[in-house]
């Protein structure tokens, strides 16, 4: 029996944050092309990003210095074919994105401004003041506008529809008006950001459950290099809002309570602008003995001058009088690392293609893998442009030529069985109470410290929280609007992507970029200068490797 299709489209593309618009803009014209997402676009995580996109652009620069720096702070993980891809295109891609409207900062000479990022050795940051999120992802979704592209806004979707080994489609659940539908497409685009609320303090919007990583992993694609969590050096003390590292590209001072720039004794060269897993451990090591300020250090911004706050960081200086009661302009900022960025994620070659055939990742949901073990600040608005354009042409391509989508009953009665069986769950927890043990769990023994007794407990706690997971009580049980139903459905990603991290940080004996393990405090490149893939399997995951791409920069 074949299922009849609600909808059928040459490419489906999943997420509409910068890295799925990019994506669809890039799609070739003549094909059907739409684009699914649980929020609306503007609200897509991409609107958050404070400080900054990464490219070449300044006298005496070159892609391949940026090249270099991005191998070197990914502690030689990322692969260099990626990396090489990436820091060629990026600014013909710059360029490409003042052409459709964004208003880029300017410097003097009129040209488009960049500020310094840590562990880059050359002034490469283009940013829209503290707002570079924003101004790209708007100016993207009038592009869409402009090109009449259907948006199927606050859908969620369920499960990857494979047939024969091969992608045809997704099951999703219209949030507004209830109930599951089938869209085929000849080709998908996963397009659906990180998984850092994982954690329960987290820089992330709510919405980054991890959602594509987890259909991915399920539908048959490996996920790579999980272990590699990034914990963003400064995020407000209680919330996790994130506090731009252009605050420190700009000048700003890290002081702990003795009013130490502290950094001069972990990275005296590049101070306040080494890499993020520098600076995070330099913070995590003040507060723990003892030099912390309430359980933070201080960003101070002081001696920028009222003039230049306002000018370059006036969202800071407003999210840090509004949730933090301070004035960056009169007193420091308290913050404290966070968890941030996911390095890893659906495994994908240079065009986004994954081991399914029709299926695609671009963004943070996948791993091409440009960032190895630690992301350079920068690189991440970088990946979503350059990797989703390129994601639409190859999916064009194989959309031009594939047989059209044929659907299967089954994956929809399957799904319909699993929905209907956590509305009738009559468990004594509710999705919230899961969630939020799971982000203590990682908190705890998955932070900037990990070692083997901690991270063996973490596994043996976020296995039995999938099983509780699958016994959540939802509440509502109506179909419209139902967002008990909705959070239910990423708890399941969650904890499903949480054991994966877990198990790949057990695996990883030594200590690489933000994957610090203090029972094996050093890197180790004899035994570990590779990449682990990890497989599901009804037991959990399969953990393998894959070698890393060396080609112009060997390990140092």
């Amino acid at each position: 029996m074949k299922e009849t299709f609600d909808a059928i489209h040459d490419i489906l593309i999943v997420g509409a944050g910068l890295a799925g618009m990019r994506a669809a803009v890039a799609a070739e014209a003549g094909l059907d092309v739409a684009v699914i997402s649980k929020v609306h676009p503007v609200r897509s995580h991409s609107v958050a990003a404070q400080g900054g996109i990464n490219a070449a652009l300044g006298a005496g620069d070159s892609w391949e210095k940026h090249a270099h720096d991005t191998t070197k702070g990914g502690l030689w993980l990322g692969d260099q074919d990626a990396i090489e891809v990436m820091c060629r295109e990026a600014p013909d891609d710059i360029r490409e994105l003042e052409r459709m409207g964004v208003i880029f900062s300017r410097d003097a000479q009129g040209r488009i401004a960049q500020r310094p990022f840590g562990g880059a050795g050359f002034p490469r940051t283009c940013y829209a003041a503290d707002r570079t999120g924003h101004a790209l992802l708007h100016a993207m979704y009038e592009q869409l506008l402009k090109r009449q592209v259907r948006v199927y806004e606050e859908w969620y979707v369920t499960a990857l529809i494979v047939e024969d080994g091969v992608c045809r489609g997704v099951v999703a659940w219209d949030i507004l008006n209830g109930g599951l539908r089938v869209i085929g497409a000849s080709a998908v685009i996963l397009a659906t950001g990180g998984c850092s609320r994982i954690y329960l303090t987290s820089t992330n919007a709510v919405i980054n459950t991890g959602d594509g990583m987890s259909m991915a992993y399920r539908a048959g694609a490996p996920l790579m290099d999980m272990e590699f969590i990034q914990f963003h050096p400064t995020t407000l003390k209680d919330t996790g809002i994130l506090i731009t590292e252009g605050a420190r590209g700009e000048g700003g001072y890290l002081l702990n309570t003795l009013g130490e720039r502290f950094m001069q004794r972990y990275a005296p060269e590049q101070m306040e602008l080494a890499t993020r897993s520098t600076v995070s451990l330099a913070i995590g090591t003040e507060i723990a003995e003892g030099r912390g300020v309430d359980g933070c250090i201080l960003l101070d911004l002081r001696h920028l001058g009222r003039e230049r706050i306002a000018e370059r960081l006036p969202q800071i200086r407003q999210l840090a009088v509004d949730f933090a009661g301070v004035d960056p302009i009169e007193s420091p900022i308290p913050v404290r690392p966070g968890a941030h960025y996911a390095m890893g994620g659906i495994k994908t070659n240079v065009w986004g293609e994954t081991s399914v055939p029709g299926l695609y990742a671009a963004g943070e949901c996948a791993c091409v893998s440009i960032h190895g073990a630690n992301r350079l600040g920068g690189n991440s608005l970088l990946e979503t442009i350059v990797f989703g354009r390129r994601a639409g042409l190859r999916a064009s391509e194989y959309a031009r030529s594939a047989p059209p989508p044929s659907g299967d009953a089954g994956f929809l009665q399957r799904e319909q069985a699993r929905i209907a069986g956590l509305l009738k769950n009559d468990g004594p927890e509710r999705p919230w109470q899961v969630r939020d043990e799971l982000g203590q769990v990682l908190a705890l023994h998955l932070g900037l410290v990990r070692r083997q007794d901690r991270m063996a407990e973490a596994l043996s706690l976020v296995r039995a929280l999938k099983v509780r997971a699958e016994r959540v009580h939802v509440e509502d049980k109506s179909h419209t609007f139902n967002t008990d139903l909705i959070s239910a459905l990423e708890l399941g990603s969650l904890v499903e992507l949480a054991e994966t991290v877990v198990a790949g940080a057990l695996a990883r004996e030594e200590s690489r970029g933000a994957h610090y393990r203090s029972d094996f405090p050093k890197r180790d490149d004899a035994r570990w200068l590779m990449h682990q893939l990890c497989h599901h399997t009804p037991d959990g995951p399969r953990l393998d490797h894959a070698p890393v791409t060396i080609t112009r920069f060997p390990p140092a």
